[in-house]
């Protein structure tokens, strides 16, 4: 028996009782004596015999409970090692450097090594290492692919004990010290019926013909059926081949259904089907595109079909012709490489402007916000939706807190201006004072809450209006009671002047007030150079007649020397990458509004022959400052999407929060990523 013995051994208690009885028994014959010394005597010699005889019947028992003991404890390591080298799970003893001590033969099928192997575990499973080894008593879980099969690995962290030793597994040896058992559960089955499971969920998708009416128009009345004809079968044929069912709800609407399986291909596709429906042509002089919504991973069929609508409105929000994908955890983009289609119609400015003077009609005060650091896109947007509300007599506040160089022209007229209240422009703090829940709250020239002038204002109320030319990212103001959101508009100023034509007949824009939305119109379309179209020229048209004046405006927005030589040398240092991204970076430390700067010299950068994107970046409180600008060939808001930020096709933004080296790094690695996936 080992010496190393740390079972409490219930043999040792066995004599405890005649030895207690030999006790009594001398108290009795020592007080004999004190009676009798014959009679002492006498039970002396009988103490004595009896003594000799229990100690020899006693120990006899005693080495037979101890044989039967023994017996049990090694028929007990027996059965133990029998289980641990027969047991159907695989199972080994590993040290704490890695290497394999022990293994049963379920693992020696596994791992197809012999039982003389004890080298390290990671040479047959690469994914169990001891960094993943249990540091504490808590088991640790793992799971892996080895040869066709899907394991769970369980990792527990014990101490080697005499128990263990005397289990009869010779490659323990006399080890001491601490293993990790490790144990591995066979989940191939399981995971593929998890995986089926999976295969089966159902997908709801909607997709809608972006520029039906448009694209009708333009070919002849007998050719149309002809049209409308390829374009079905180009989009039933596509689904077919992933197993899904298409119906058609209206001329210009479907219904889509197939399973997640399927439609994991489709994605890895990347929807192909957004640029085989362009090459769809029989002589009609525009392409048509689509949009398509889907909805995953919904609790319930209804509530995918939930997500498909709510993915089609941000599709369509982005300036159509793409794919969105939502799900509870995040929304997916694939396409909207097309240039937005302006419509001609003005059907929508007049519903809106309808809508927002009963809106306004129907509460108290008017709060007008446009996004932090503002520009004179919103800005000029600001003062339409002023003037719209001082017609039907509504008091009206411009929440502004910061004031750009670029803004201050603008503004310093109104303020000096008796026509209009002192406290027409308010900051933050004075708006959450005197906002209630009858007020209305407009955001101009954004839809992302997070970057409005002032987020908790949205709280305040719930008569909330959007009007934004940018493309929707998933982050939006979801509760507004009316949403005017066109991407194919040069600017937030010009939806304005579309709908102050519609709001009242009456109407009368001041001079000052027409030069500050003409200025915003010609800042975005970089002087009627950029993404302007014909209802471009009309709404300048109509500030023109109420009379705004160009030479005024320009002369407001002139710079100082300073700025144009940060400007020149942002140019001068730029930065070509792969042949055709201008990457440059503002000296801000000596400016007032280094972002304004920065757009400028991105605009500048696309002049540059070979250039398709330019991206110009500037340390500004706290955070680098992305202004991301590009040619019609490249779409700058899917870049800065994956920065955290957005924008629309020509011109987007980013805020990083790291230094102005890693910024530039990120923006490279991301360029190159997309150019690998196709994205660019």
């Amino acid at each position: 028996m080992s010496k190393k013995t740390n079972i409490n051994d219930p043999r040792r208690g066995f004599l405890r009782i005649p030895v207690l009885q030999i006790v009594i028994l001398l108290v009795i014959n020592a007080g004999a004596y004190c009676i009798n010394l014959s009679a002492g005597i006498y039970l002396s010699v009988c103490l004595l015999l009896y003594s000799l005889c229990s100690f020899l019947l006693y120990w006899r028992a005693y080495q037979q409970k101890g044989s039967h003991l023994h017996d049990i404890v090694a028929g007990s390591g027996q059965i133990q090692r029998r289980l641990l080298k027969e047991l159907n799970i695989p199972y080994a003893l590993v040290d704490l450097a890695g290497d394999i001590v022990w293994m049963n033969e379920s693992m020696r099928q596994v791992a197809k090594k012999d039982k003389t192997y004890h080298k390290s575990i990671s040479g047959v499973i690469p994914e169990i290492v001891p960094e993943v080894f249990p540091k504490t008593d808590q088991k640790t879980t793992l799971s892996f692919a080895y040869e066709e099969h899907i394991y769970r690995a369980e990792m527990d962290k014990i101490s080697l004990t005499y128990g263990l030793n005397e289990t009869g597994i010779e490659e323990l040896g006399g080890f001491q010290g601490d293993l990790v058992s490790l144990i591995l559960y066979d989940e191939t089955e399981l995971q593929w019926y998890k995986q089926e499971v999976e295969n089966e969920k159902m997908v709801a998708g909607v997709l809608y013909l972006d520029n039906y009416d448009e694209a009708l128009e333009t070919i002849e009345e007998v050719r149309r059926s002809l049209l409308l004809a390829l374009l079905d079968r180009r989009i039933n044929k596509y689904f077919s081949a992933y197993d899904g069912i298409v119906r058609k709800v209206e001329s210009d609407k479907y219904f889509i259904v197939l399973n997640n399986k399927e439609f994991q291909q489709m994605c890895k596709d990347k929807f192909s089907l957004l640029e085989a429906i362009k090459n769809v042509n029989i002589g009609n002089d525009m392409a048509v595109t689509l949009s398509m919504g889907f909805g995953i991973n919904g609790d319930s069929f209804i509530q995918n079909y939930e997500f498909a609508r709510a993915a089609i409105d941000l599709a369509l929000g982005r300036g159509g012709d793409q794919a969105v994908i939502k799900s509870p955890e995040d929304n997916l983009y694939f396409g909207g490489k097309a240039k937005q289609v302006e419509r001609n119609t003005r059907v929508k400015a007049r519903v809106k402007a309808q809508a927002l003077r009963e809106i306004m009609e129907a509460n108290g005060r008017v709060f007008i916000m446009g996004h932090s650091i503002g520009d004179a896109d919103s800005f000029g947007a600001s003062i339409g939706l002023y003037r719209a509300a001082k017609t039907i007599n509504r008091r009206a506040y411009i929440v502004i807190n910061e004031v750009t160089v670029s803004l201050r022209p603008l503004m310093e007229r109104f303020l000096k201006s008796s026509d209009y209240e002192e406290d027409i422009f308010i900051n933050s703090t004075r708006a959450l004072e005197l906002v209630n829940e009858e007020s209305t709250v407009i955001v101009v020239d954004v839809n992302n809450p997070e970057r409005c002038e002032c987020t908790e204002l949205l709280s305040r109320t719930g008569n909330i209006v959007v009007f934004d030319h940018h493309r929707q990212s998933k982050d939006v103001i979801r509760n507004a009671v009316l949403g005017y959101v066109e991407p194919y508009a040069s600017s937030t100023c010009e939806m304005v002047a579309e709908m102050l034509q519609y709001f009242d007949e009456n109407i009368k824009i001041r001079n000052i007030e027409a030069d500050s939305i003409y200025a915003g119109i010609m800042i975005d379309t970089n002087n009627f150079v950029r993404k302007t179209g014909v209802r471009t020229f009309e709404a300048a048209a109509y500030l023109r007649r109420c009379g705004a004046d160009v030479s005024r405006v320009r002369k407001m927005f002139r710079e100082d020397m300073a700025t144009y030589k940060a400007r020149a040398a942002m140019i001068q240092n730029a930065e070509v990458y792969r042949e055709r991204f201008a990457i440059t970076v503002c000296p801000g430390e000596t400016l007032e509004s280094p972002t304004v700067v920065c757009a400028q010299a991105a605009n500048e950068l696309l002049n540059v022959i070979g250039i398709k994107a330019s991206f110009a970046l500037t340390p500004y409180k706290s955070q680098i400052y992305v202004s991301a600008r590009s040619v019609d060939e490249l779409n700058v808001q899917v870049i800065m999407e994956r920065l955290g930020g957005g924008g629309h096709l020509n011109i987007a933004g980013a805020q990083l929060k790291c230094s102005l080296e890693e910024a530039k790094e990120k923006i490279r690695e991301t360029l190159d990523q997309m150019i690998e996936e196709g994205d660019l």
